[in-house]
């Protein structure tokens, strides 16, 4: 069972949103809900990590992109953010209509408002699936694909707690590698975003 954070607790996330607002950005990479954090990708979220439909939607789409170089994955993030401000697009429905977005999708749903969104990358950083359409489509140039992928296959990356205007809420991302069960051999990562006020 879930159980809301308290009075006070609230008011440290309130407390913690506005510290970080006038935080040096090197100040930006912990927060107060970490231990929490890491529970939740343990129990929830790694356990189905190793899944065929992950696993096979991230190989198959690094197979796809082996040959990109850096101007066509910038092509590729400009589609797709016109895309999304457009309110869609033919690369956005590919990547939306995917098994792998609806298994997502489906794991977010199950965390009933815990989880505000979902999204793999492949070993390029590109989205391979999500829950919810992002604003970009390339994440190699964040920690979340960076402090994950590119660190090796136990890397797990907790970023720091903000508010987000569009849910009005308080959330941190939580990033960690995704590896071949087969070979331990990172192909990816997964990048989940969490609602702090609804931590256990």
């Amino acid at each position: 069972m879930r159980t809301l954070l308290s009075a006070g607790a609230l008011a440290s996330v309130a407390a913690l949103g506005l510290a970080l607002a006038t935080a040096p950005a090197t100040q930006a990479a912990e927060n107060e809900f970490r231990p929490q954090l890491e529970r939740l990708m343990a129990e929830q979220v790694t356990p189905w990590l190793s899944d065929d439909t992950v696993v096979a939607a991230v190989k198959a789409q690094n197979t796809e992109h082996a040959d990109l170089d850096a101007a066509a994955i910038e092509s590729l993030d400009q589609q797709w953010r016109r895309e999304a401000e457009a309110g869609g697009g033919p690369l956005i429905e590919r990547v939306m209509a995917t098994p792998l977005s609806a298994y997502l999708g489906e794991k977010k749903a199950a965390m009933e408002g815990l989880v505000s969104e979902m999204f793999v990358m492949d070993n390029r950083g590109l989205n391979v699936g999500q829950s919810d359409v992002t604003s970009d489509y390339w994440q190699g140039d964040e920690d979340k694909w960076q402090k994950t992928f590119q660190a090796g296959p136990d890397a797990l990356f907790v970023d720091a707690v903000e508010f987000d205007d569009s849910s009005e809420a308080f959330l941190s991302q939580v990033s960690r590698t995704l590896v071949d069960p087969e070979t331990g051999e990172p192909i990816g990562a997964i990048t989940v975003g969490v609602n702090v006020e609804n931590l256990f």
